[in-house]
């Protein structure tokens, strides 16, 4: 229990840093042609992509305890959340992946930028949502 707890708290602390940098960031940083992002969005983007893991092995394995009893509220958030981090997680690693291959210039830049801004605004309440949960467990 004390596993996930410290998961939830980890979730919970990663959501908030993205959230938080995301609204700052155009604070601080002077966006440039060979640096459009803070380069603090590297160490960020890590941090995304092992917390995304992360919640779609805890959200899902509370999927799969709920799928056989579960209220409809329960059903809907627990759906909501797992099929949620999907979604997000493929955009993301999609989007690192495009990041981190400067030669894929497919998509174009303004399209990478929508997706990163899709990206840091909906990770952050997932990430919260399924944290609170693990957080709250007793233990």
């Amino acid at each position: 229990m004390i596993l996930r707890r410290l998961t939830g708290w980890s979730l919970i602390a990663t959501g908030a840093i993205v959230a938080v940098h995301t609204i700052v960031e155009p604070l601080y940083h002077v966006t440039t042609e060979t640096e459009p992002f803070s380069p603090l969005w590297y160490l960020l983007d890590a941090l995304m992509a092992i917390a995304i893991a992360v919640g779609v092995v805890f959200v899902g394995a509370r999927k799969v305890r709920l799928d056989t009893d579960a209220d409809l509220k329960e059903f809907l958030t627990v759906n909501t959340q797992f099929y949620g981090l999907l979604f997000i997680g493929i955009l993301f690693y999609w989007n690192w992946f495009v990041t981190l291959s400067p030669g894929y210039t497919t998509p174009g830049s303004d399209t990478v930028a929508l997706v990163w801004m899709l990206i840091d605004g909906a990770l952050p309440l997932l990430l919260a949502a399924i944290g609170v949960h693990l957080a709250r467990q007793p233990g």
